[in-house]
Formats: C-alpha cells, structure tokens, sequence
C-alpha cells in the first residue's frame, strides 16, 4: 500500500513550485488561480521572495499548500492513504478530494491570519529537543512555570517544544542539562500547537463550518489522534483542536505502516518528512529487534 504524505511549515524555499510552473500546463493554470483566490501574486513570492518574505506565517502556509496540493495533482502515481503534518493535512484532505483546492486555500488563509494574530499576544515561539525521551520532555513541561508544552512528536529522539520564548528558552537550557544531546531554537513565527493558539480555533472554526467537506476517498490519519479517519464530522473537529494539540507524527506514521503502507511518497517542496521517516523506521525496526 502507498502513502501520501504532506509537509508543513519549515519546507519552503525561494524558487519552490517554479520548476512545476514552467512544465506543466495543468499546474500553471492552478498556480494562477491561486492567485486570483488570494487576490495577491503569491507565485512571484514563491518563485522569487527571499526567505524572510517566506518566513512569514501569512506567507508560508498558502505557498507550501498551494505547492503540495498542485504537484499532487499533476501526478499519475496512486495512493491508499494520506497524512499531512499540521498544515499538511489541509494538503493531503485536497488529495483525498474530502475539499476543494479553493475552498482548502482559503481554509489555509484563514487559519494562518488566524495564527498571525495570536502570535502578536506575546513573544513565544518552538525549539527542537533531540535525543531525549518524550516522557522526560512532558514531565518537564508539566511541571514549568509559564508557557511550554510538546507540540510535534517527531521521532521518538525527537520532540519540538512550543511556548513563550523566556520559558522556552529556559527549557532549552533545563532539557540540555536533563541529556537533551542538542536544542534548537525554530525560526518559527509563534508558538503554534500550544494554548497561545487559543484564540485562532473560533475563526478557523467558523471558516471550517462553512466548508463543506465530503468524504475523502481513502483514509486521512490525523495529528490529534494518529488515527485513520474518513468522517467528515471528525475530520473537521480534529483540524480545529490541532491549533493547540501537539502533532502526533511518529505515531501517525507508526500506525500507518501497522496499517499496511509500504511506501511514503512526500509530496512537497522539500523531503522534510522522508528524512524524519528513515528516523522512525529504524526506531520501529529497533523495537522489532527487541521483541
């Protein structure tokens, strides 16, 4: 069985969908109604913008959309099953045709406004922890004073922090000295996947309530629970509680292959999500090893 899967933010480059323009008259077409739905040329922003113009929430999320679900359009490849990492699972409900490419971007828009506005309530943002365990991250956050919580389980030595940048920091430093072998601070806008994503949920929730979502044709994992889903009632719970649940990725990908994926074909700008997957293979073939 095959997998789709989709990156997030932290997969963008300049020149990203460029290549993908010029070859395909199918996807140029998309590229170009994208930028009529935004009412802004975002391509040239893709094609051409520097790293800080990408960096920007408001930015990133539409352009790695718009990247993902356009080239998985434009390929004959066929799939059994779909997962998207945060942002990535509004990419991958477009290839499981559970929404529209347009109704999917101005979901996008809408949830990354949302985001922006709610990272301006205070200074926050994510850091890499890696080779720690996850249950030693937890119960230090736990038991933190301010702002810090899980946000994306990567791999089982690798777990990214969100929260308030002064604890955050802190926590770099506290985890370090806990056997944390490295920490790194996110060039992130804010602390996404945290509770200071709390006042983006009622707008995201309102636009997702005005969408209709159908049933997508193969199962759609989810960050929230690592579950497949193919009810759009659910699906639709699970994208709004995902601004402040942690990302449940080595999980997700773990279920998937107990579920029988063979093959995970990332559909993105870069293989962001395929290195992070040779990471968990060989943590579940070490697992298997013990047994």
């Amino acid at each position: 069985m095959k997998a789709f899967i989709f990156p997030g933010q932290g997969s963008q480059f300049s020149g990203m969908g460029f290549e993908l323009y010029k070859s395909s008259q199918k996807a140029k077409k998309l590229f170009e109604s994208a930028n009529q739905i935004l009412g802004f040329n975002i391509c040239k922003i893709m094609f051409e913008g520097s790293e800080d113009e990408l960096q920007k929430t408001n930015v990133t999320q539409p352009a790695i959309f718009i990247h993902s679900t356009i080239l998985s359009h434009c390929m004959s490849v066929s799939f059994d099953m779909v997962a998207g990492h945060s942002l990535g699972e509004f990419s991958a409900l477009v290839a499981a045709q559970s929404i529209s490419f347009e109704d999917g971007l101005k979901l996008v828009v809408k949830r990354a406004e949302a985001m922006q506005q709610a990272c301006q309530t205070c200074d926050s943002t994510m850091a890499a922890i890696i080779g720690l365990n996850a249950e030693s991250i937890e119960e230090y956050c736990q038991n933190a004073k301010g702002i810090v919580v899980p946000a994306n389980y990567n791999s089982k030595i690798q777990i990214v922090i969100s929260g308030e940048r002064k604890t955050l920091e802190k926590a770099c430093q506290e985890l370090s000295n806990l056997g944390a072998k490295k920490t790194i601070i996110l060039p992130v806008g804010g602390a996404f996947h945290s509770p200071i994503m709390n006042p983006a949920k009622k707008t995201l929730k309102t636009a997702i309530d005005n969408t209709e979502f159908k049933k997508p044709i193969c199962p759609i994992y989810q960050n929230v629970s690592a579950n497949p889903s193919m009810n759009p009632e659910k699906i639709k719970f699970h994208l709004i509680e995902q601004l402040t649940a942690p990302v449940k990725w080595y999980q997700t990908i773990e279920k998937m292959i107990q579920d029988g994926a063979l093959k995970f074909i990332e559909i993105g700008p870069k293989n962001v999500l395929t290195g992070l997957n040779k990471r968990i293979n060989r943590d579940i073939e070490s697992i298997k090893g013990t047994l």
